[in-house]
């Protein structure tokens, strides 16, 4: 028994092949090499698409598809099948990240991040603002009104009901070239 044991070895699923486990014979039957090879490709295809059920190792690797089977799975608040697919992604990868610290500025703020670059949550008593109200700062400049009542569902996807976004807040850098001249005349006059 002992030696049967150590004559058993690990199977990789994409090395199996039916033709070359059939006795040669079979082999020699053109029906049953052709039956095998068949089934040589489907068990190939098969071992294909179990290699891609670990969907959490491969994350940045998800394909449109996945990517919203897993955001209808993980109840992702704030996903539209139209985004693109980094944006997607983040959204799959972050939704446990949510859904436990929803309710928190932080939340906001990540969310925020992914799908409209940065931004920062300023709590009512951060600004002087009314009590239970925040504001938002973000540096996107596409956060315009086409696209504002997609970053209200946004915020208010992962906003606490007790917290009212009071308003967004714009907030771009732009380089202005200063030139600045001067000029010095150091010298004497002499008159002859």
């Amino acid at each position: 028994m002992s030696s049967h044991m150590e004559d058993w070895q690990m199977i990789d699923l994409k090395s199996i092949s039916m033709l070359n486990m059939l006795p040669d014979n079979f082999k020699r039957d053109p029906n049953i090499s052709a039956s095998a090879r068949a089934l040589d490709d489907q068990l190939r295809s098969l071992s294909d698409q179990i290699m891609r059920l670990p969907r959490f190792s491969r994350m940045d690797e998800l394909d449109d598809e996945e990517a919203d089977e897993l955001a209808w799975q993980f109840h992702v608040d704030f996903y539209d099948p139209a985004l693109p697919i980094e944006q997607k992604r983040e959204l799959v990868k972050n939704a446990f990240r949510f859904h436990r610290r929803k309710g928190t500025p932080a939340a906001v703020e990540d969310l925020i991040s992914i799908l409209f670059g940065e931004g920062k949550v300023e709590e009512w008593f951060e600004y002087g603002g009314v009590p239970g109200r925040f504001q938002v700062i973000t540096n996107n400049p596409a956060v315009t009104q086409e696209r504002a009542q997609e970053f209200y569902r946004a915020v208010e996807s992962v906003n606490r009901l007790s917290a009212k976004l009071e308003r967004v807040i714009l907030s771009q850098v732009e380089e202005i070239r200063n030139y600045t001249g001067f000029a010095i005349q150091i010298g004497e006059f002499i008159r002859i």
